[in-house]
């Protein structure tokens, strides 16, 4: 019987999978707002009913890629992390936002899922939280790391009395960094996500040729903006 079971097990799991690589073709043809389930069944050669024991519905197989896209993600980013001096915070601060920027050029229409558009009707779950953390967890570590180690310079300017509580979500991810630390090291991340943001999307097209060079410039400006020493 266990051997029956995992045999079944190993089948479901092929099967899983290879749904969801076509459902990721279809994110590059049709868009996540065009994806379809019955469209993936019938490119599989499966009755459109037998589809739905692995994915009962859109939403689902929708969740399953974003849960996919942002493991990835977040892989890339700790393993390019991992590396390297961990004293040396201005370089583990490029090193991961290049992975950032790096996973999004080589997976445009995943990254277009997670930080595109909303695809109408879909409600992102609670599912989808542990792997959307994985990412700015490495973020945010960095900078606790650089706030314990003293290698921080504090900013001359502290957030208004109104931003206290908005701060909460992101002292998990930065424990024992003051709120004004935290309010450079968001707006850091949002010129990061919004740098990678614009290339994926094609703002910079006949404007800005040499992307690299220019992230690289862009993003030692922002730890700057965190106050990491050089």
């Amino acid at each position: 019987m266990t051997a029956s079971r995992t045999a079944r097990e190993r089948v479901r799991a092929e099967l899983t999978r290879e749904i969801t690589d076509i459902a990721r073709r279809q994110l590059a043809t049709e868009g996540a707002g065009g994806l379809s389930l019955r469209a993936v069944a019938r490119e599989m050669g499966m009755v459109s009913s037998a589809i739905y024991r692995y994915f009962p519905s859109r939403d689902d197989l929708l969740t399953a890629l974003i849960i996919d896209g942002y493991n990835a993600l977040g892989q890339a980013v700790e393993r390019a992390e991992a590396d390297g001096p961990r004293d040396d915070f201005p370089r583990r601060w490029l090193t991961a936002c290049r992975a950032v920027r790096d996973w999004a050029v080589a997976h445009p229409h995943e990254y277009a899922l997670l930080y595109g558009s909303p695809v109408p009707g879909y409600q992102a779950p609670q599912d989808t939280i542990a792997a959307r953390a994985r990412d700015v967890t490495v973020l945010g570590r960095i900078i606790s790391d650089a706030w314990r180690a003293g290698a921080v310079r504090a900013p001359a300017t502290e957030p208004p009395a109104e931003l206290e509580a908005e701060a909460a979500a992101f002292r998990t991810l930065m424990p024992g960094v003051p709120d004004s630390v935290i309010w450079h090291a968001i707006s850091a991340w949002t010129a990061l996500y919004g740098w990678v943001s614009f290339e994926v999307f094609g703002q910079f097209n006949n404007t800005i040729e040499d992307r690299r060079t220019a992230f690289e410039h862009s993003m030692r400006l922002m730890a700057s903006v965190m106050g990491l020493a050089q």
